[in-house]
């Protein structure tokens, strides 16, 4: 029997189980597979492994922990593939993995919440695993109904920008639902038909100089001064100081949109307000926040309700 040098002793299969932790059989597969060869045979036919036999099994179960697949395997130890490349040609199939599953898991746990049926949840999976081109053009298809025959306007460029949702390439579950529930309304046509109505009120309000829209501006510099704070002291918007206050807002709308203040300037406000009053713009908002990772904004309703019941 040859039994190699002092130096690198030879190993009958059992002790290289015991070495590597592997079961002899998963060894004697490997060795017949070629990925492990013995160094030798003893009198009696037995195979003999060195050193670099336990190397390699070390590094195989390694590998095979971490899923690579035999003959990727068998590739990097016969050094036809680098194994840093192969390490990263498998990590990002674990990303795509991963990805799939948080995909998954993000479904199950909204339909879980929301007692969907199995309709809807058909339609949340397929809304959930659409690609970056598909999930771009739908969101294009809602703004272009939203802001129909608006795009040329001046100032809502910037908005139709702000209102894009953009999914990160590795989202959370969060985000995942929060996706799935804007394509939802991406297909609420009534919900198309109030952004666009809002856009045509904003765009019919333009300044005389041209400098702007006039609600953004009364809604930024009036309402958020005046009626947050009225409204978080409990004032009526009936009352006297909530008639001044809506008075105070009609003076700044009449000045920004160059007309006189009065009864059909307030109605016209007023109508303005209550219109963009729809609990699903504060939702696209919210639902937005999440998917593009802003602060979540604050919600509009109720100040937008008070001051428009204050300017009546």
């Amino acid at each position: 029997m040859d039994n190699g040098t002092t130096d690198d002793p030879l190993h009958p299969i059992g002790e290289l189980a015991r070495r590597t932790g592997l079961p002899v059989r998963t060894i004697r597969f490997y060795s017949d597979a070629g990925i492990v060869v013995p160094t030798s045979r003893g009198t009696n036919g037995y195979r003999l492994y060195g050193a670099e036999a336990v190397a390699r099994l070390e590094l195989v179960r390694t590998l095979r922990e971490l899923g690579l697949d035999l003959p990727t395997i068998r590739t990097v130890l016969d050094r036809e593939a680098a194994l840093p490349e192969v390490a990263a040609a498998h990590a990002k199939a674990i990303d795509v993995q991963i990805r799939t599953l948080r995909l998954r898991r993000a479904v199950l746990t909204a339909v879980a919440r929301r007692g969907a049926e199995a309709e809807e949840l058909e339609l949340m999976h397929r809304l959930a695993k659409l690609s970056e081109e598909e999930r771009r053009r739908m969101t294009a298809e809602f703004l272009d109904a939203a802001f129909e025959g608006l795009h040329a306007h001046p100032a809502f460029g910037a908005v139709i920008r702000s209102m894009t949702p953009a999914l990160p390439d590795d989202p959370s579950t969060e985000q995942i639902e929060a996706w799935v529930e804007l394509a939802e309304l991406f297909q609420d046509a009534d919900f198309r038909t109030s952004v666009n109505g809002m856009a045509r009120n904003l765009a019919s309000d333009r300044a005389p100089d041209g400098d702007g829209l006039a609600l953004p501006r009364i809604l930024a510099e009036a309402v958020r001064s005046l009626v947050e704070p009225a409204l978080a002291a409990g004032v009526d918007p009936a009352s006297a100081e909530g008639t001044a206050i809506g008075s105070t807002l009609a003076g700044h709308y009449a000045r920004t949109v160059g007309r006189a203040d009065g009864p059909e300037l307030r109605s016209r406000l007023a109508d303005h307000l209550a219109a963009m009053n729809d609990p699903r713009r504060d939702r696209y908002l919210r639902l937005l926040a999440v998917v593009n990772g802003w602060p979540e904004p604050d919600g509009m309703a109720p100040v937008l309700e008070w001051a428009a019941r204050s300017v009546r």
